[in-house]
């Protein structure tokens, strides 16, 4: 028998919501809601759902929600059948005790027989709940697990919530589903926006939902849409201007989640500020006031700016006026610090960093700057660039930090820094290497370009490593405050695509050594920073195509360089194209096998004179015929052809383990060819632990 279905609308009004949030805890209402209705059987099928969610209100609308769940059998299983009768067949007190729990006669018990015996069942149908006695739950359920990390109460009330709530539409269908969450009762009324239909707005079915908010409510409820009218309005206003508006994605979401009814205007500022640079002007515009700039085709600003207005004004000509007050005061401290910040080289700056704490426990940002000045110098030498202009780099790094502009923007160090070093007569590779310091700040962002800036942005970040890691602060699950996962991938992508031959682990040596512990604790801290950036890998080399096992064979060889590591990984990944791969990689696992179970690990050299085998001989021969043309190629790191000619063994490898009896009763040839299979898994591991293909 078909249940009914009817769409369910479900939204929760309040002030509001934070808009850097609302996208995230939309999605998150969302999920929790749709898996509730399906944990609970009042979902057929792969039901679509709309999800709604503007500053006042979270809401979802779900096609079709069963009136019902459907009936169901319920099985209860009594005591066996053995221990529910005797001999005579009459019923034990487990099997009326059985039959008494189930409020039925012992005559109304089944049998059911399993591959462990015979048992005594109960079945019974149940009929399913309504879904107007389950959602409630369910919604009440989604809104604990919504992930808002400071819950607040408002009154005397002890609802907890990210804003006061105000009210709660809950239809099905055109029925309301009565409860009382968040300390309102449910109805069927939404709030229309807060200024052009400012009173509550009857819903007489779930479906009509959208179309009502919208006219005469005044408020566009899908997110989605409401973020692809603002993106098209203002690419509309940019393009009448002749020019282009530069929509950051995470600012268009945050001015998405600020308006419900969007109206896009132009504002003109003072021509005069874009003498300031650009990048503290849109700065002060995105993060300051939620402006969108506008710039040239060459991607140089111009005095206009856009704007989202939450209502169509009877005066847009002062709504323009007044943000463009607003933008200029702000443009004004902008310019007041670009003045004053230059009266000050950086260089004055420096020692003032002897008062900026870098941690409690690893004292100051001065002492952080000499040690990072000692290691970019290092590893710009080993670079083949010039170790004067980054140590140079190094010591001006910092500086800017404490500039009027980056305590106002501080997004922008580094930038300002930069353009404070070039203004102050300081070659362009240093002024760079300022910026570059930094990068790369996030997943796909781009990498330094000059040596000088990939020295500096290296030690930065291994001096930071080092520094957090000797005082315990190490990463544990998705707690990362100081951002050493981004650090460590940043230098690894450094190294890997920029194809810089450098040794990661001894300028760990030399990162950890500069804080001034022994060499015993110095090994120590470097080692263990080592591998937690070798387990970055693994997710970087994954999002690239490559297989967990793969990543693990060259992970288990513990390569120094990453540039290194990323040549085993291609050979790896070319190995297990051909056809040889699978029996040697199955050949690989069984000689670690065997000499693991072995007793020592020193089996020698291969006494040739001692090879009687014809199969053993054979695989004698091939591998000292390949042993010194492999030896070249590894030298090169060429590890691709080197195991593409070490595929070539397959043959005689096979035959040695099906006709050679590795573990002799005669304990001399027993070594023998212990020694013969570790010289063969040498040379195999000599690019990757081919095991770990298995």
């Amino acid at each position: 028998m078909k249940i009914e279905t009817r769409p369910l609308l479900i939204e929760l009004g309040t002030e509001e919501l934070p808009p850097k949030s609302l996208k995230k805890l939309a999605n998150a209402f969302s999920r929790q809601i749709m898996a509730g209705l399906s944990d609970l059987g009042l979902l057929a099928g792969n039901i679509s759902s709309q999800l709604f969610a503007s500053p006042r209100r979270l809401a979802i609308l779900v096609d079709e929600v069963a009136i019902r769940q459907a009936d169901s059998i319920v099985e209860r299983r009594g005591p066996a059948v053995s221990a529910a009768f005797d001999e005579e067949g009459n019923p034990s007190q487990a099997a009326t005790g059985f039959a008494r729990s189930c409020k039925v006669d012992i005559s109304a018990l089944e049998r059911m027989a399993t591959d462990k015996g015979e048992w005594l069942v109960f079945r019974s149908e149940q009929a399913g709940q309504p879904a107007s006695q389950l959602v409630p739950d369910i919604v009440d359920n989604a809104l604990r697990k919504l992930p808002i990390p400071k819950r607040m109460r408002w009154g005397d009330m002890d609802a907890e919530f990210v804003r006061p709530v105000h009210w709660l539409l809950m239809l099905h269908g055109s029925e309301i589903i009565e409860t009382e969450l968040m300390t309102v009762s449910s109805g069927r009324e939404t709030g229309g926006h807060r200024f052009h239909y400012p009173a509550m707005l009857p819903i007489a079915n779930a479906g009509n939902y959208e179309s009502m908010l919208e006219d005469p409510g005044h408020v566009v409820a899908d997110f989605n849409r409401r973020r692809d009218i603002i993106a098209e309005q203002v690419n509309n206003l940019a393009t009448m201007k002749g020019a282009n508006a530069l929509i950051d994605p995470a600012l268009l979401d945050e001015v998405t989640a600020l308006v419900e009814w969007p109206n896009a205007m132009v504002g003109e500022f003072d021509k005069g500020y874009l003498q300031v640079p650009q990048e503290a002007l849109i700065s002060a515009m995105q993060d300051h006031q939620k402006y969108f700039p506008v710039v040239d085709d060459n991607g140089k600003m111009t005095s206009s700016f856009i704007f989202v207005s939450n209502i169509e004004s009877t005066r847009p000509a002062s709504v323009s006026s007044g943000n463009e007050r607003v933008l200029n005061a702000r443009f004004s401290d902008a310019q007041f610090f670009w003045d004053t910040d230059r009266e000050q080289s950086l260089e004055t700056q420096v020692e003032r960093l002897n008062s900026v704490v870098f941690h409690n426990k690893l004292g100051s940002v001065y002492d952080r700057t000499l040690r990072v000045q000692k290691l970019t110098g290092h590893i710009a030498e080993l670079l083949g660039s010039d170790p004067g202009l980054a140590e140079r780099a190094a010591l001006l790094a910092k500086a800017d930090l404490l500039t009027g502009m980056v305590s106002e923007f501080p997004d922008l160090q580094g930038i300002m820094g930069r353009y404070y070093a070039l203004a102050q007569g300081e070659k362009d590779e240093v002024a760079e290497a300022i910026e570059q310091q930094y990068l790369p700040r996030f997943a796909g962002d781009g990498l330094p370009v000059t040596a000088t800036g990939q020295a500096l942005s290296i030690a930065d970040k291994l001096d930071t490593l080092c520094g957090i890691f000797s005082i315990g602060e190490i990463p544990t699950g998705d707690k990362d405050p100081f951002a050493l996962r981004r650090a460590a991938l940043g230098v690894l992508r450094i190294m890997i695509e920029l194809e810089l031959n450098l040794d990661l682990r001894q300028l760990l040596v030399l990162a950890a050594s500069a804080y001034g512990f022994d060499e015993e604790k110095t090994d120590q801290l470097a080692d263990q920073i080592f591998s937690f950036m070798l387990d970055r890998l693994q997710a970087y080399y994954i999002d690239k195509g490559y297989n967990s096992r793969q990543i693990s064979s060259v992970q288990q060889r513990r390569p120094s360089r990453p540039i290194d590591f990323n040549a085993r990984l291609l050979a790896v990944d070319a190995f297990v194209q051909l056809e040889e791969a699978p029996a040697l990689a199955a050949a690989n696992k069984r000689i670690q096998n065997i000499l693991r179970k072995a007793e020592g690990n020193d089996f020698g050299a291969v006494d040739a004179g001692m090879l009687t085998e014809a199969a053993e001989r054979a695989l004698f021969d091939q591998i000292s015929g390949l042993s010194s043309e492999v030896d070249g190629l590894f030298e090169q790191c060429d590890y691709t052809s080197a195991l593409r000619r070490l595929a070539s063994l397959r043959t005689a490898v096979d035959d040695f383990f099906d006709q050679v009896m590795v573990m002799d009763e005669d304990p001399e040839i027993r070594a023998n060819r212990l020694a013969l299979l570790a010289s063969l898994g040498e040379m195999f591991l000599r690019t990757a632990d081919l095991s770990q293909l298995q």
